[in-house]
């Protein structure tokens, strides 16, 4: 069976067994901070295992994309140099929400892997849980199920401890028992056979019984003093690594020989042109290549971009790890985004982004490759440099601040020093690598924060949701979101809440969080802002009045929406009937950045290019804010082509409207979904346009416009790169873009009567003072050329002689670098044999300038040196070729010391040539 037919086999299975097929997250999770990228199937249902989350279905099956480069699952040193560990790998699943349990689990897994893969029976091992401790029960009920359910060999199913058999998602939370499936590939696959004293095992240190599958029992909460409680429901939740099961599958002995990865080894073999021998004596980089190669096609495909932080980092050094080994095979210049095309027509029929970014995932590849490539040679020069001096030492650990430098300054990733250094059998001082990075970041760096939720915080506020559920005060599903087109309401305080805790009453001045039964306040999401208003109580209840002003709100736990904000008049009490009142000109404003947000994004697409996708928003009263991918800076016809196109689509009145469609038939029908985003079964389609022809569609569940002529005029403020292959434009709308205008025209005006002209004739007196400027600096140029030759003139009354060699060291006062560069040229000029070295000081900062005649350079005589050494005298370095070098530092102070050592220096030269 091939690898596509594998997975389908498995959706297809589960789903005859009423499975509902879901799509795989992002590598990027949506909503987990805890986690820098996904790295088990279960991580998008985490909520779901926690109570805080539910599904419209009980029984689901998946294939997760994965990525295992941090944390405790960091399998990067190891690719490449085994058979199967990868840092992106696909996770096969099928999951039970307080369904089936463990009899159906283990059956369906039986049936799979026998009747429809056809494993041999008698190969299968099983694993059952069996505390060590002796504090937990001994999993008896899975065994039983093996032996009722499968034709298994009793004496094949095993106990195993905690380590093995107990799962766990983190140090709290949810829990359970886990049954492991393990196959055993026979006598060959063993490495161990030269070993007397080895015995094959399961679990074992030999690769003869492999892990296929793991089946967990999910049924016990695990609170932070270690304690576990059953949960209400019993959950299952199983994993099978892909590629080692294709393996298995394939009869193959390395998941590198399986059809997933052979055609990317075959493509590099094409390409560097080597032979099958060659191939397999170059096996490590071929692996690392292809594996690496898959992991950053699928990361650009989920919108990660590389970087200098977090996940960024972890994309550019991959790519980067596959350029160095790509070098030791040969490749000189860029061919990763070879590979790449090959990731994606393997993968691109089960993960369909692959093909719709295509063109930019090759072209962001490409460019981060020049730019490696570019300083690659360079690092890995002074590396070498760094080791031969450790060595002549008699060193073997390379400084964390030499591995630092060799990252900030020239681009190589401390895992690529640190593969390097492996080979040449040196190790790195990795704390003071860290101390290094962690400085560097203190001084100008914004460190990229994965904080983890407050646990205390979340479970305080889960607390008041269930007691509300329990009360009837909620309904069972928490806290109803009204449509958005109603901005004011009848309700009831249902709660009162003060840091997360439920109060009776709350009094003038307190901040307080409200919980109402329904809302029409928008909840931060998508890039758009909160709704702001007040909440207040009804009239005519007989009860003092109060008003509670609403700043934010926020949805700390599924299902519990909490208005944040002050008591400014009177003392509301839980219970009390109100009016929730939504800030109606704010919303308004905020509609009308949002919809022009989908007006720009379908601009942007039309005049850039479809590889444009949103990178991140903001959507707030005053202005939008739009992320996007592109390599480049707009120009001003591109940004001049994207307004005008938003502003049409404004004057034409577009009507907006929206409508529910089933997620994947919107993605059938092209309809714009943002990478990373999480989106359930039933999404919200927000349309542009006409029906049949509309200007745009996405999937969007914030407040828009109903025309888009209520927009009123678009106007972009500002460009930025953000990073790598990531722009951010600002712009304004409505209100916002008046604003923007009158300031401009105000602006304008103030220019204009300050030189004395109308409005009109600004741009002919800019020009007129523009061409004043230019001549007026020719004649301060014409002035300084001929100060500086008068002081030409007088150093050449200054030269002294050193062993017989003219020299000239000098302070002169001329324009920068340039200016001592032209004077030595007259020096040699007019002093055919000699050495001349002149300093100024420029900026607040010294430099100077040394040049050997080729007959000094003879002699002995190196530039390059005087300007090192000299610059090492005024707190900086410097260097370059033999006849011509430069120097510059931070003291100016010691300008005239380090001229005063050019000729002792000099000496020192021509002595030891001599």
């Amino acid at each position: 069976m091939t690898g596509a037919a594998v997975r389908r086999s498995f959706l297809d299975f589960f789903a005859e067994r009423g499975h509902t097929i879901v799509p795989s997250a992002s590598l990027v999770p949506a909503n987990d901070p805890t986690l820098l990228f996904t790295n088990a199937g279960m991580n998008q249902f985490k909520d779901v295992f926690l109570g805080i989350g539910t599904r419209p279905y009980r029984r689901a099956v998946d294939t997760q994309k994965v990525m295992r480069v941090s944390g405790k699952h960091n399998d990067l040193d190891d690719v490449g140099r085994d058979s199967y560990h990868h840092t992106f790998f696909e996770m096969l699943g099928n999951w039970s929400f307080g369904d089936y349990y463990k009899q159906e689990a283990i059956r369906w897994a039986w049936d799979l892997l026998t009747d429809v893969w056809g494993l041999e029976k008698e190969r299968i091992w099983a694993t059952v849980f069996k505390d060590e401790l002796g504090e937990l029960k001994t999993d008896d009920e899975a065994k039983s199920f093996w032996l009722s359910e499968t034709e298994i060999n009793p004496a094949q199913v095993l106990y195993a401890g905690r380590k093995v058999n107990f799962w766990e998602m983190a140090d709290t939370g949810p829990c359970g028992p886990c049954s492991e499936i393990h196959y055993d590939r026979g006598l060959d696959a063993c490495e161990c056979q030269e070993d007397p004293d080895h015995q094959c095992r399961v679990n074992g240190d030999c690769g003869r019984y492999i892990e296929l599958w793991n089946l967990v029992f999910i049924q016990y909460n695990k609170d932070a003093d270690g304690n576990l409680h059953p949960l209400p429901e019993k959950h299952i939740d199983t994993g099978a690594g892909f590629e080692r099961l294709l393996a298995v599958l394939q009869g193959v002995d390395s998941n590198y020989k399986t059809d997933l990865f052979m055609p990317l080894i075959r493509r590099v073999q094409e390409m560097v042109g080597h032979s099958d021998a060659e191939r397999r004596e170059y096996i490590v980089p071929y692996r690392v290549i292809a594996d690496h190669a898959r992991a950053v096609t699928f990361l650009i495909g989920d919108g990660v971009l590389p970087g200098s932080e977090g996940r960024n980092y972890v994309l550019r050094m991959i790519l980067r790890r596959a350029v160095r080994f790509g070098r030791e095979l040969g490749f000189e210049e860029p061919f990763l985004a070879e590979i790449a095309k090959t990731v994606i027509e393997i993968m691109g029929g089960a993960f369909p982004e692959l093909v719709n970014r295509q063109a930019f995932i090759l072209s962001t590849i490409t460019q981060e490759e020049q730019r490696f490539l570019r300083t690659l040679d360079q690092g890995l020069d002074r590396l070498l440099e760094v080791m031969d001096d450790l060595s002549a030492r008699g060193e073997t650990v390379i400084p964390g601040g030499e591995a630092f430098h060799l990252y900030d300054t020239l681009g190589l990733p401390l895992e690529i020093t640190r593969d390097v250094a492996g080979e040449h059998g040196f190790s790195i001082d990795e704390v003071g690598y860290r101390a290094a990075l962690e400085e560097q970041r203190r001084r100008a760096r914004e460190a990229e924060a994965f904080e983890m939720h407050d646990e205390e915080t979340l479970a305080r506020y889960q607390r008041v949701l269930v007691d509300l559920q329990d009360r009837g005060r909620v309904e069972e599903d928490g806290v109803a979101v009204e449509p958005y087109d109603s901005l004011e309401m009848r309700t009831q305080l249902v709660a009162i809440l003060r840091d997360g805790e439920p109060v009776e009453q709350a009094k003038e001045g307190e901040r307080v969080d409200v919980v109402l039964p329904q809302t029409s306040f928008y909840v931060e999401a998508g890039g758009q802002v909160s709704d702001t208003g007040v909440i207040r109580a009804q009239s005519g209840d007989g009860k003092p009045g109060w008003t509670i002003e609403v700043e934010d709100v926020r949805q700390p736990v599924a299902g519990l929406i909490v208005h944040v904000g002050e008591v400014k008049r009177g003392q509301p009490e839980a219970g009390d009937e109100a009016v929730a009142v939504v800030d109606r000109e704010r919303r308004m404003d905020i509609a009308r950045n949002h919809t022009a947000t989908h007006l720009l994004q379908r601009a942007l697409r039309h005049t850039l290019g479809e590889h444009v996708q949103q990178a991140g928003s903001l959507v707030a009263p005053d202005r939008l804010r739009f992320d996007f991918t592109h390599p480049a800076m707009l120009t001003p016809e591109e940004l001049r082509q994207v307004t005008d196109e938003v502003n049409e689509a404004i004057l034409a009145n577009h009507p907006v409207d929206s409508s529910e469609m089933a997620y994947r038939l919107a993605l059938e029908e092209g309809v714009i979904a943002l990478f990373g985003e999480k989106y359930g079964d039933v999404v919200r389609v927000l349309r542009v346009g006409d029906p049949d022809e509309p200007f745009s569609r996405e999937l969007c569940g914030g407040t828009h416009v109903d025309e888009t002529g209520a927009i009123g005029m678009f106007h972009i403020v500002s460009q930025e790169s953000i990073g790598a292959g990531v722009r951010r434009v600002e712009a304004v709308t409505g209100h916002g873009a008046v604003d923007f205008v009158e300031d401009q025209l105000e602006r304008l005006e103030r220019v204009a009567a300050h030189l004395g002209v109308p409005p009109q004739d600004l741009e002919r007196r800019v020009g007129e003072l523009q061409r004043d400027l230019v001549e007026a600096q020719k004649e301060i140029d014409r002035l300084q050329q001929r100060l500086a030759r008068q002081e030409f003139e007088s150093l050449l009354a200054q030269v002294e002689t050193v062993d017989g060699t003219s020299m000239i060291a000098a302070r002169v006062e001329v324009a920068g670098v340039d200016g001592l560069r032209e004077m030595t040229d007259w020096f040699r000029d007019r002093l055919t044999s000699g050495v001349f070295v002149l300093g100024t000081v420029t900026g607040g900062r010294p430099a100077l300038v040394a040049s050997v005649t080729s007959d000094v350079v003879e002699r002995g005589g190196d530039a390059g040196e005087l300007a090192r050494r000299m610059g090492q005298v005024i707190g900086g370095g410097g260097g370059g070729r033999p006849t011509m070098a430069q120097a510059g530092g931070n003291d100016p102070g010691k300008l005239n010391e380090a001229l005063d050592q050019a000729s002792a220096i000099l000496r020192e030269q021509l002595e030891r040539q001599a």
